[in-house]
């Protein structure tokens, strides 16, 4: 009997798992400045190496961070996959997409995906809107991510040790995770990991964002660029009326502050969204459409690769 597997990769892990299974195996995740292809393929090595048997693979679908920019990156991707897990079909997307199909079930709305990025897209089957908002990465987008909220953490530090801003317990944080505050920024400009390191602040941000006004204002900010992202997305909808809007993310999820502002920004914003709870993850998602024969309204954001037959 075949199988359908999912996987999502993250800068932070790859998660894999055979659909129905409820088993999730993990992988190193994607690192910037790194060949996005073999580091893809070893972090499924190491999440597929976990799986008992050699199960045969009808259709296997990745959503990914680190999707090749190419069409060529992204077929030779998708080949070493199909033979490394032996998938007769395998796509490929970006993981704002299988988070979409994992909180709204491929239907009709808009899913911001925050993690150590951020992508949002809108989608409505009926009129075949597939239409994304950011997702440009950490140096020209990716406002309101995990990212933008450690580096905004981590320059708060530095600017309260030069004088230049408020005092914050966010310096004895920055130095408690990262070392001596003056050796710092030379530490993560020289990481191979400065992407995820970064990112991991956040969460360093959200923990004293209760007692601390500098983390407070962080979140604030945070969660009303999140919103002006869903907001634009929401207006991407034609005749929108009321439209469903889900948020997905480990950050977001555990960190109130940030949640419950992006809400009330939200709706200040844009009165026709409607707020949910997301129905499943990326890894939900991803595992929906390797159900499917079709990816329906996101086919212009996937890239199919079938070992037999014509793409």
């Amino acid at each position: 009997m075949s199988v359908h597997v999912g996987v999502d990769g993250g800068q932070s892990e790859l998660r894999l798992t055979i659909a129905g299974s409820g088993r999730v195996h993990t992988g190193p995740g994607f690192v910037y400045g790194c060949d996005v292809v073999p580091g893809t393929v070893a972090a499924v090595r190491t999440a597929w190496a976990q799986v008992h048997g050699a199960p045969q693979v009808a259709r296997a679908v990745l959503g990914l961070t680190g999707l090749p920019v190419t069409a060529e990156g992204r077929e030779r991707l998708a080949v070493a996959v199909a033979e490394l897990v032996g998938a007769e079909e395998v796509l490929l997307c970006a993981d704002y997409v299988t988070a979409h199909a994992g909180a709204l079930g491929a239907g009709r709305g808009v899913v911001l995906a925050v993690g150590t990025g951020v992508g949002c897209l809108a989608v409505d089957p009926d009129t075949g809107t597939c239409h994304k908002v950011d997702a440009w990465g950490h140096l020209f987008g990716d406002d309101g991510s995990a990212f933008a909220i450690g580096r905004a953490g981590i320059a708060a530090a530095l600017r309260a040790v030069d004088g230049r801003g408020r005092a914050t317990v966010l310096v004895e944080l920055a130095e408690r995770t990262f070392g001596p505050v003056g050796e710092l920024a030379q530490r993560l400009y020289t990481a191979p990991s400065v992407v995820d390191e970064t990112a991991r602040f956040a969460v360093q941000v959200a923990s004293v964002a209760g007692s601390d006004e500098v983390a407070a204002a962080l979140l604030r900010t945070a969660a009303a660029e999140l919103a002006t992202t869903a907001a634009a997305a929401v207006a991407a909808i034609p005749d929108a009326g009321s439209v469903p809007v889900a948020c997905t993310g480990r950050l977001v999820d555990s960190t109130p502050a940030l949640r419950e502002g992006f809400r009330a920004e939200l709706s200040a914003r844009c009165p026709q969204a409607r707020h949910i709870a997301p129905a499943g993850t990326a890894l939900d998602g991803a595992c929906l459409l390797a159900g499917r024969p079709d990816p329906g309204a996101y086919r212009p954001l996937v890239h199919v690769h079938r070992r037999r037959g014509d793409r």
